[in-house]
């Protein structure tokens, strides 16, 4: 046995299979216990969210430009669109997102979102996790201090059953110069990590080499070696890797992704009629938000879906940070995507049957300036961070639709009622998802620390 796995080049190649695997994010694989009950929220209903699908806009979106219109304000605020009429009547939003103004019932908008937070990744790191960090620093850097993000949280405490992953992450790294913090579970432990990917969902040849057992090594053989594995920490490379070390933990996880046909066909797009991948969109984001259904639809608990790898910038791509050329960025590009994709995930969940129990976030880390054109450095068509107020969404998982929660004030500059923060949008999450906000984590000191500091948005509550 032991010449095989010292000797074996197929047994060699396994094992460097489930070293990627346990680097790659394993974590995310945790699962819950045998007869783990069905969520219960607080006071001991059940709650009504099972699954959630995070879409991060990276960047910042405009509000004024998006879903808190400003028609009556002065030109140099209101901007060059036009808002239209939506299927809930008395809500308008942006005339370039059409489609998803049909899609308004089902959504509820947060108007009066606010906090501190100029950078991005300050600003992005408390819109990942629900806690603002100590410092507004552009160099704010990760650290296991910080917190972890919502999947994280999720995977500790309504971990995933029939061995899939608790939490799936992709398909960028988000970075703003250095890589922003929040990605990751943090002082949870890297067996909560999230199961993340790079590659590109709206490739032809999209697939996961981690879900996939080499050509020569059938699962069965693979499954009577499972002992051998204990072998592995004796040889010299998994001793040296830093991968390497400690993968007992990670071992049983590993074979369970391997073997999950489930998991292996929900990461399955092929199997998507080509319609249905055409309505969502042939673009990352587009095949990234199809791929965020079918793997709630396999029993994934938490799926994050970055926008973009970066903040974008005077409409060179990446995401919604509009400090120049906001209208033609807007128009060309950041409002299509969103309104062929956004509005077909929700659509789809809801002919499934599935959005009831989804709850779809959409939301970045601030919103622009009221003013355009306010910083010279930038030209006269652009504008800057503002985190004093601006808009995010809830759709589905036990949120009303076809409402709006709070008001900015005439301009789109401050609340002007019922404002809420990205704490309170963090405990409405884990509301639904029937997690207390008071539930209580450790960090690496010891300290037990509440997983948010917000209350429960209770008027968008279904």
């Amino acid at each position: 046995m032991s010449n095989f796995a010292l000797g074996c080049p197929e047994f060699r190649q396994s094992r460097r299979h489930l070293l990627k695997v346990s680097a790659f994010g394993l974590a995310g694989l945790a699962v819950g216990a045998p007869g783990l009950a069905a969520p219960q929220a607080n006071g001991g209903a059940r709650a009504r969210a099972r699954a959630v699908i995070y879409l991060n806009q990276f960047g910042g979106p405009s509000h004024h430009d998006t879903f808190d219109m400003k028609p009556d304000a002065p030109d140099n605020i209101r901007g060059t669109f036009d808002p239209i009429d939506t299927s809930v009547p008395g809500i308008r939003i942006c005339e370039h997102l059409p489609r998803m103004a049909q899609q308004m019932h089902r959504v509820a908008v947060l108007r009066a979102v606010h906090h501190r937070m100029r950078n991005h990744n300050s600003a992005t790191y408390y819109s990942l996790t629900g806690v603002a960090p100590l410092l507004d620093d552009i160099r704010l850097r990760d650290t296991l201090d910080l917190y972890p993000c919502y999947g994280a949280t999720m995977a500790r405490l309504r971990p995933a059953d029939h061995g899939m992953p608790s939490f799936v992450a992709y398909p960028f790294v988000l970075r703003d110069g250095s890589v922003t913090p929040g990605q990751h579970a943090s002082f949870l432990g890297k067996q909560y990590d999230p199961l993340f990917f790079t590659e590109n969902p709206n490739s032809p040849d999209f697939r996961l080499p981690e879900l996939t057992l080499p050509g020569n090594l059938s699962l069965e053989r693979l499954q009577d070696r499972r002992s051998m594995l204990r072998l592995l920490d004796e040889q010299t490379e998994a001793v040296e890797s830093t991968a390497g070390r400690g993968l007992e933990t990670f071992y049983d996880r590993a074979f369970g992704m391997l073997a999950s046909a489930r998991l292996r066909r929900a990461f399955n797009l092929g199997e998507e009629p080509e319609r249905t991948r055409d309505r969502y969109g042939r673009t990352t984001y587009g095949q990234s938000c199809l791929l965020a259904r079918r793997l709630v639809e396999a029993g994934v608990r938490c799926v994050t879906v970055y926008f973009a790898p970066n903040i974008g910038n005077s409409g060179n791509g990446g995401g919604w940070d509009t400090h120049s050329n906001n209208f033609p960025d807007l128009r060309s590009r950041l409002l299509p995507a969103t309104d062929q994709t956004v509005p077909t995930l929700l659509a789809d969940l809801a002919d499934r049957g599935l959005l009831d129990e989804t709850l779809v976030v959409w939301m970045g880390e601030f919103g622009r300036t009221p003013r355009i054109g306010g910083n010279p450095r930038f030209g006269p068509d652009g504008r800057d961070h503002w985190p004093q107020c601006y808009s995010a969404l809830l759709a589905g998982g036990g949120v009303k639709g076809g409402m709006v929660h709070g008001a900015s004030d005439r301009h789109g500059a401050y609340p002007a009622n019922n404002p809420v923060r990205p704490d309170d949008i963090a405990a409405t999450m884990f509301h639904c998802l029937g997690i207390d906000p008071a539930t209580e984590v450790r960090d690496p000191l010891g300290r037990p620390l509440p997983i948010s500091a917000g209350e429960p948005i209770r008027e968008v509550l279904a």
